[in-house]
């Protein structure tokens, strides 16, 4: 089972960025994916997850709004369109699966390796 983050790197504050994870060595349209991220000196944090049937969405304060979380079945890839992102969103960005009830308390099956994104004001 592998995640791969790809679409980290730079942004000016108000642009806009894509991140995309590909999932391999089994199916996951069964599972949620989601999203987290882990800033320097600070705690990894939940920021969006995405039901199997994409029917349930749910993301973070912080980002809602801003964000939008999909995910396609097909490609056994999740998304994360960041709009608008601010400096203070500057952090690793992990790729998660798990189940779409526990992953926003960080209950998470797999994990990806991590794409840094930064944010300059």
């Amino acid at each position: 089972v592998q995640l791969v983050e790809s679409g980290g790197g730079l942004v000016q504050a108000g642009g806009s960025l894509r991140l995309s994870c590909a999932a391999s060595g089994r199916t996951f349209s069964s599972f949620a994916m989601g999203w987290f991220r882990q800033a320097p000196g600070k705690e990894r944090e939940f920021v969006a997850s995405i039901s199997a049937s994409a029917g349930n969405l749910y993301y973070a304060d912080a980002v809602k709004g801003r964000f939008t979380i999909s995910r396609d079945n097909a490609k056994n890839t999740v998304y994360l369109q960041m709009n608008s992102p601010k400096p203070e969103d500057t952090a690793v960005y992990y790729c998660a699966v798990g189940g779409i009830a526990t992953m926003r308390r960080g209950v998470v099956k797999y994990w990806g390796q991590g794409t840094q994104v930064t944010v300059s004001s």
